[in-house]
């Protein structure tokens, strides 16, 4: 079997990814072009198809992903020793919008999933335990385990972290805004919140931020109040888990499904394989009314114009340059 050698990404783009060790002296055609190869080029790196002045575009993917710092001979590895970002300074952006995501052709469309009673949909059955501090991680990874080996239940998982304690203002509401979408996050088929008793963010102080809740499905445990805080708490997960293993899956309207991205380690070739096909994915779910999160936007830097560009209208476009 043959393997193609190269990659070109889109059509007027200025380099393409070896996608095989290429060697110097080798010729390549892309598209029109006969190409010599200056130099060995290890795979997955990408190189010039053509000449690349210094101070001009270099283009990837149909965009530009920086700007040559010298001249780039056609054959050439383009890298980090030739090229820079194309960030700094001001930069004024100008509305162009190609939104890709436009219709709903496929609004009949289902999949099952977990009807929560505040309408939320889960895509799974979890058993979450919250600790409001970070004083109590360690009993709440300990009713995890324990609950975990008496109940058989593989989904029972303690979201430790450090904080709760000796916060103020606005940090103090952040930590407990962020345990409040845990607890009522629609994943969670019960929860068991573990406070210590004593910290800034007491089970009386955290559950007026939580508002109204699934009493059923959200338990509360004060380690300081009870005589085995481990036997109570594991106690309560066992009863959820019972809950929990009634609930059946119903088809629902994949308008209700979002779907949050997380970086997984971007790795040479992840720009023509895995990200496209997120890409994909979360185009046909977003034009079936579904929702797509991205959760590291900094990541868009130096490609934010390609985002800004599907915005959906203007006054998204004007978010974006905000953000």
């Amino acid at each position: 079997m043959n393997r193609k050698s190269f990659f070109v990404i889109a059509d007027g783009d200025n380099t393409a990814v070896a996608l095989k060790p290429l060697v110097k002296g080798e010729k390549v055609t892309a598209g029109k072009r006969q190409i010599v190869i200056k130099e060995n080029i290890p795979e997955n790196f990408k190189f010039a198809i053509a000449d690349i002045k210094k101070g001009e575009k270099v283009i990837k993917y149909g965009w530009q992903i920086g700007i040559a710092i010298k001249d780039i001979s056609g054959g050439s590895i383009v890298h980090s020793h030739n090229l820079k970002s194309a960030l700094g300074g001001q930069t004024e952006y100008d509305i162009n919008i190609n939104c890709q995501t436009k219709g709903n052709a496929f609004s009949d469309k289902t999949f099952d999933a977990y009807v929560r009673q505040d309408g939320g949909i889960g895509v799974r059955n979890d058993i979450f335990i919250i600790p409001t501090v970070g004083c109590v991680n360690d009993i709440c990874q300990k009713i995890a385990d324990t609950a975990a080996a008496q109940t058989g239940c593989k989904d029972i998982f303690a979201y430790k972290h450090p904080y709760g304690c000796s916060q103020l203002g606005g940090d103090h509401l952040n930590t407990q805004l962020i345990l409040k979408g845990l607890a009522l996050h629609p994943n969670a088929g019960g929860v068991l919140v573990v406070s210590l008793g004593c910290e800034n963010n007491t089970l009386s102080e955290f559950k007026k931020v939580l508002g109204s809740f699934d009493k059923q499905r959200i338990r509360f445990l004060t380690a300081q109040k009870s005589k085995d805080e481990i036997a109570e708490g594991v106690n309560s997960v066992k009863e959820l888990v019972k809950i929990c293993k009634k609930d059946k899956r119903q088809p629902v309207n994949i308008s209700k499904l979002t779907i949050g991205l997380k970086c997984g380690g971007s790795d040479a070739l992840s720009g023509i394989t895995a990200n496209p096909l997120v890409g994909a994915v979360s185009d046909k779910i977003v034009a079936m009314g579904g929702s797509v999160i991205m959760t590291e936007v900094p990541e868009m830097f130096g490609a934010e114009q390609i985002l800004m560009a599907r915005s959906i209208d203007s006054g998204i476009y004007k978010k974006i340059i905000d953000m």
